[in-house]
């Protein structure tokens, strides 16, 4: 089968699709992926890779269409907007690529286009060639739900029938009644090696610090914080893709900024993580069994934070509220240890993304 990736311009909305998409390809099906923006800059190993927006600035989109609903905007810079923000955002940007999409699908013609939530251009350029589409969950909320917010704010109006499957990689403990076929959520590092510096656990605790790979006011702010309190925590940390962002800065004896490195195969080592809220690093986190601090923020983050703290895998905690005693408690408590080693158990048995991609497509062959 001829199976069209297509995901938001953005890497961490397409990064979450490789796994499946990789064991599509090697099933012996042809698989295209099309994206745009920093996605294309960094995109995923071995595949044809087509762009679909050419130079883009999704800072300034979502900047522009909230600025038109002020109101919204204070609620979604508090992360309290729901998807009503996102659902705004995301169909502004799917506005500018949905036209291109579906010339590639009427040119390239495949069997399948597999989208993710909030790209409904994806699902909007399948529907108007009557080719099925697969949606592949993301995020921590309904995906389905906020696919048909996204669609549903697009001009002019789209129309696009129920998708032929729903593919959720959310576990039950975090996002109970979500809608769609579980699938393993595994983590892509994007090509990048891991230094052999992090191939071996150290003498101490280890604690990974990442930030967002969205440009933006505040968005390595957790990087500062940390780099202020690490002398008074007996711990290592590690930094992540902060080289550029600290070049030239003295950093304690306990820290450490390295480039961009698979979170996922970082993780292996790590004691713990402190990060944006992304819901592609708190699943791997999770899966990994490692307890994570998630600094609650616009968009999405304050949600995940919450679902993070709620199932006691981890802390919600402002950057500007993290302190030596937070971040001891990071790698000291148990009962954090204990359920992120139990959500990790419930994530291993869900289906692997190749036995959805020998159950779950057979009947598109």
């Amino acid at each position: 089968m001829r199976i069209l990736f297509v995901a938001a311009p953005l890497i961490g909305h397409l990064y979450p699709m490789v796994p499946l998409a990789e064991s599509l390809r090697a099933a012996g099906h042809d698989v295209l992926v099309a994206t745009g923006g920093d996605a294309v800059a960094r995109p995923p190993a071995g595949f044809p890779v087509e762009d679909l927006t050419g130079p883009f600035n999704f800072g300034r989109i979502a900047l522009g269409t909230m600025l038109s609903r002020p109101r919204l905007l204070v609620r979604e810079l508090a992360g309290r907007a729901g998807t009503d923000a996102v659902g705004h955002i995301f169909a502004a940007v799917n506005e500018r690529f949905v036209d291109a999409a579906a010339a590639l699908v009427a040119r390239w013609q495949p069997d399948v286009v597999v989208h993710e939530p909030l790209c409904a251009a994806g699902a909007v350029a399948a529907a108007r060639h009557d080719v099925p589409a697969v949606l592949h969950g993301n995020t921590l909320f309904d995906d389905a739900l906020l696919l048909s917010v996204t669609v549903g704010k697009m001009r002019p109006r789209a129309d696009v029938p129920a998708s032929a499957a729903v593919l959720r990689i959310s576990p039950d403990s975090l996002v109970p009644g979500a809608s769609g076929q579980p699938m393993r959520p595994v983590g892509y590092g994007g090509g990048a090696s891991l230094p052999q510096s992090l191939r071996e656990p150290g003498t101490r605790p280890r604690i990974l610090v990442s930030h967002s790979t969205i440009a933006g006011p505040g968005s390595t702010s957790v990087l500062d914080r940390i780099v202020k309190l690490a002398p008074t925590v007996d711990a290592e940390f590690v930094l992540l893709r902060a080289v550029d962002r600290l070049a030239g800065r003295s950093l304690p004896p306990n820290v450490r900024a390295v480039g961009w490195a698979p979170v996922p195969d970082a993780l292996e080592t790590a004691s713990a993580i402190v990060h944006h809220g992304g819901a592609g690093t708190i699943l791997a986190a999770l899966s990994a069994g490692v307890p994570q601090l998630v600094t609650p923020g616009p968009g999405d983050r304050a949600h995940n934070a919450d679902v993070v703290a709620n199932r006691g895998a981890g802390l919600a905690v402002p950057v500007k509220r993290i302190d030596a005693a937070v971040l001891r408690r990071l790698i000291d408590d148990a009962a954090l240890r204990t359920a992120s080693a139990k959500v990790a158990t419930e994530i291993a048995a869900m289906p692997a993304p190749a036995e959805i991609a020998s159950t779950a497509f057979a009947k598109f062959g």
